[in-house]
């Protein structure tokens, strides 16, 4: 797909002139505060209390707050046991559940349908489709650019705040010079640069016989130079292979190795004297998944997915601790999440969620994640909100929270994310975030305002659970499909012009989201589908 196409399929709604910039329909009540940033709904007082909060914090701690990330993996919405699963479902979550009972338990909060383009949105505050990275990078893929080589991340901007980056996991956003983690901006990165399917597929000869038996073809695909080992680097020094991935066992202790490694950083950063951001990215529980030898039939079900569920929430629970032990929880924003909906293709090694759809899909089960913030003493325990959060958010709310300005942010591209801070931190915190557009790759989807949620396109499955395997994007035809999810959250039934008066509104919402690509248009790398 060239640049044209892009651009067209990102406009195809997008039938206004330039001026759509301004207010869509009489529906919305968000505003534009510069024209290449995404319009929020005003809460000034909130704000500003916000604000007092956060300085009255900092002249306390004698620092900026630091800023804590913990990234599963494919996990679904209703895994844990506060969002309706854990030991109901066969795997108890008992940490995960504590920090959402003492802190802020959201329930609609969005990512993108899959891994690198959500990964590269929080670290951005821009959707994929603007940045170029639109889809997993796989084994054999031919980038055309560096997608980062124009981008200004968030541990680039953090560092230059003052901060201390390090990233320990997952990565999946490129793994060339110039687009690994410690390229573009963090200090120090240890972890794997692919997802887990990615280094099981070369040693797992039960499930890639016709692979990992055949000399020949293994060795074509260690001839595209993907890594397969387990990666420590740092910004302007030495990147080292630690260990390589030789077998299904190194795959199952992979997240031991990490959490071990997050857990020391964290003891090195309390004596360091300076505010840090820490994102750990969990390799599980994306399939294939490998019990570790601690936790293997640890859950109730026994079954490989839900022992690695067990495994996380342990290490969360861990790594909660070794914050609480250095003494930082009191000045310390802790962030969970999951960077998309449940695999569902891989069942039953899977994930669950209430909702229609799996990962790759831009129905609710696809990109509606788990997501709990907490900080001690600051955000107000037992609270929990069903207005809007995009993960992008976390990405300005971070620039707050280290005191960064909107000016520090280049004016020449458009920014999706919304600064969420006082949402967080004020007992009563209202979002600010009216909407959310969800993108398949170069495909503008769907938008969920308010409780509606608005279709041009659908995925359809062609077979049970193949969601991605084995499905396709279709056109909705006369009209875009209008759900009330509060009435219907599996999107079963449209309610259309015949029971909602908006219908016009939201495609003109759309429609004007759609023009914003004519001044910013987005950028290929070569990830065509």
């Amino acid at each position: 797909m060239n640049r044209r196409q892009l651009l067209l399929g990102a406009t195809m709604l997008a039938s206004a002139p330039s001026r759509a910039f301004a207010q869509a329909s009489t529906l919305s009540k968000a505003v534009r505060t510069a024209e290449n940033m995404e319009p929020v709904v005003p809460r000034p007082e909130q704000d500003a209390a916000a604000l007092r909060k956060l300085a009255e914090l900092q002249t306390r701690a004698g620092r900026k707050p630091n800023i804590v990330w913990l990234l599963i993996d494919d996990m679904g919405w209703g895994d844990p046991g506060c969002y309706g699963g854990g030991a109901a479902i066969g795997a108890a979550t008992p940490n995960i559940d504590r920090m959402a009972q003492e802190g802020l338990k959201l329930t609609s909060a969005y990512s993108q349908p899959t891994c690198t383009p959500t990964r590269s949105a929080i670290l951005t505050g821009r959707l994929p489709v603007r940045t170029g990275l639109t889809r997993p990078i796989l084994a054999g893929d031919k980038i055309t650019r560096n997608p980062w080589a124009d981008e200004v991340s968030l541990p680039r901007l953090l560092s230059g705040a003052g901060y201390t980056t390090v990233l320990s996991g997952k990565w999946h956003v490129g793994e060339s010079v110039g687009m690994r983690p410690h390229d573009v901006g963090f200090d120090e990165y240890y972890g794997y640069y692919p997802a887990q399917k990615e280094l099981s597929q070369s040693v797992d000869k039960r499930r890639y016989p016709d692979l990992v038996l055949n000399p020949e073809r293994l060795a074509q695909l260690h001839e595209t130079g993907a890594s397969e080992a387990l990666v420590h680097g740092f910004k302007g020094g030495a990147t080292t292979d630690v260990q390589q991935v030789k077998s299904i066992e190194d795959i199952a202790e992979a997240d031991r190795l990490l959490k071990e490694f997050t857990i020391k950083k964290i003891a090195e950063l309390a004596t360091a004297g300076k505010p840090f951001f820490l994102e750990h990215a969990f390799m599980k529980v994306h399939a294939d998944n490998f019990a570790s030898k601690e936790f293997e039939g640890k859950s109730g079900s026994k079954y490989p997915y839900k022992d690695a569920v067990v495994e996380v929430d342990a290490y969360i629970g861990e790594i909660v601790k070794a914050l609480d032990d250095a003494k930082l929880l009191d000045n310390t924003l802790i962030f969970i999440t999951s960077d998309n909906g449940p695999q569902m293709d891989s069942w039953p090694d899977s994930g669950y969620s209430p909702f229609k759809g799996a990962k790759t899909t831009p129905w609710e089960a696809g990109v509606r994640v788990p997501a709990i913030a907490y900080w001690k003493g600051v955000i107000k325990p037992g609270r929990q909100s069903d207005e809007l959060f995009d993960l992008m958010d976390l990405f300005n709310t971070s620039l707050t929270l280290a005191g960064i300005g909107i000016d520090k942010l280049p004016g020449d591209r458009y920014y999706d994310g919304i600064d969420q801070t006082s949402f967080l931190l004020m007992d009563d915190g209202r979002s600010k975030r009216e909407k959310v557009y969800i993108w398949a790759q170069a495909d503008l989807m769907a938008m969920r305002m308010y409780e509606y949620k608005i279709h041009v396109k659908i995925v359809e499955a062609k077979a049970q659970w193949l969601w991605t395997d084995m499905s396709t994007i279709t056109d909705v035809g006369l009209a875009p499909w209008l759900f009330n999810l509060y009435i219907d959250p599996k999107e079963e039934y449209p309610v259309g012009h015949r029971q909602n008066a908006w219908l016009a509104s939201m495609a003109a919402e759309m429609k004007a989201h759609a023009a914003t690509f004519k001044k910013y248009p987005p950028k290929n790398i070569g990830l065509a589908q």
